[in-house]
């Protein structure tokens, strides 16, 4: 199927990655973009289609589509779009790990889906194929990260807002370490490894590679592979893996500039993010490939952590992105009682929370929606020994 037909893309969102993989498949002699689907009143600059084409009703879209490709940084949202495409018998790519790591694991029991290669947990995925076909054993799953302020101002957030051409909400997101830790989350439920703390480690280092190592000696102690990251200025943008291999073959190793072991250091040092998707939207319909998902039984989350104190009656639009809360990975076992950053919109306090504290469902009032009811699926379906009892008030 679709060896020699064109794929006809149908898009969900209007921000840089879709832009950009509207000019991809414009060029594509392959594919063509069938519909975008927004939300978004008015001519959407930078959108390179026809304005016929341009849908506000989910379902023009997908009687026109062979795939849907969804980035949108709205798990609530996302999750009730994809949920309609599968009710189309259509496959689904995502480059919105926001989503994934939030209701990702319902979703692949509903459909077809995987997150795209391109943004780092499928980069990661692809790197670490190629690392377990050589032979060997992942220790450390590691993103890159150049520079962390978990608690930026509104004012710079705007400025590189404007410089960068990204929305405010993705800028901040970046900077907080909120993205980094939704991808480390996924990338840690996707190959079944933990998480060392919450929060992550995230050293500081100028020795990328003999920082890496010190993740693995970590690892090696907790006893399970790790997904992690480093904070570094001058280590390249892209991903890591550090890695064992069978003892007896050091020494061919060390012939091939691998070092002299144990542990040995695998980088892509780049991430193309849009550049990447065509790709995989031809591997999941041509080979019904999934490249990464969520799993079926996640042990990490990405809670909300409050960036200030927040009282009774305080309004919450949005926690991805906000200058309210930022995103921190946990295990799920720890805190099930947690929001999930992804689920945290347009929701009121109704218990003071102190600022560095993880937000409860019982600190808010949520407003129904199919992310959420997804969310509790989850946790229903996972071990029922959780340590603590999960309560909703």
């Amino acid at each position: 199927m679709f060896q020699n037909t064109t794929i006809k893309v149908g898009v969900v969102g209007t921000g840089w990655i879709i832009k950009g993989l509207v000019k991809l498949l414009n060029a594509s002699t392959d594919m063509s973009v069938s519909g975008v689907l927004t939300r978004r009143d008015g001519k959407i600059e930078g959108l390179e289609v026809p304005e016929d084409i341009v849908y506000k009703i989910p379902e023009l879209l997908f009687l026109n589509s062979d795939v849907i490709v969804v980035s949108t940084g709205d798990p609530i949202y996302s999750t009730a779009i994809i949920h309609e495409a599968f009710k189309y018998n259509l496959p689904v790519v995502t480059m919105d790990a926001d989503t994934m790591v939030t209701t990702g694991t319902w979703l692949s029991r509903q459909g077809l889906i995987t997150e795209s290669n391109g943004d780092q947990p499928g980069c990661l995925a692809v790197l670490r194929k190629e690392v377990l076909e050589m032979g060997f054993t992942p220790i450390v799953y590691g993103n890159i990260k150049g520079f962390l302020n978990k608690n930026p101002s509104i004012e710079d957030m705007n400025y590189w807002s404007n410089k960068q051409g990204y929305s405010l909400s993705s800028v901040t997101s970046f900077t907080d370490g909120t993205k980094l830790q939704i991808e480390q989350a996924l990338v840690a439920n996707a190959f079944g490894v933990g998480i060392a703390q919450q929060g992550l480690l995230g050293f500081q280092t100028e020795d990328f590679v003999n920082s890496s190592y010190e993740l693995a000696e970590i690892a090696e102690k907790i006893g399970t592979p790790i997904s992690d990251y480093l904070l570094s200025r001058t280590a390249p943008p892209g991903v890591f893996i550090v890695t064992k291999h069978m003892e007896e073959m050091r020494n061919e190793l060390r012939t091939y500039k691998m070092g002299d072991g144990p542990y040995y250091h695998h980088c892509k040092p780049t991430h193309l993010c849009f550049f990447e998707i065509p790709g995989t939207i031809k591997k999941l319909l041509r080979h019904n490939e999934i490249l990464i998902d969520n799993s079926d039984r996640p042990t990490a989350s990405v809670g909300a952590i409050a960036k200030r104190k927040l009282i009774k009656g305080d309004f919450i639009p949005n926690g991805i992105g906000s200058f309210d809360t930022r995103g921190e990975a946990i295990r799920i076992k720890d805190e099930p009682n947690h929001v999930p950053i992804g689920l945290l919109q347009n929701v009121v306090v109704k218990e003071n929370v102190e600022e560095g504290q993880i937000i409860k469902f019982s600190d808010i009032d949520i407003p129904d929606s199919l992310a959420t009811t997804a969310w509790f699926k989850i946790l229903d379906s996972l071990d029922a020994n959780l340590e603590n009892k999960l309560v909703i008030n």
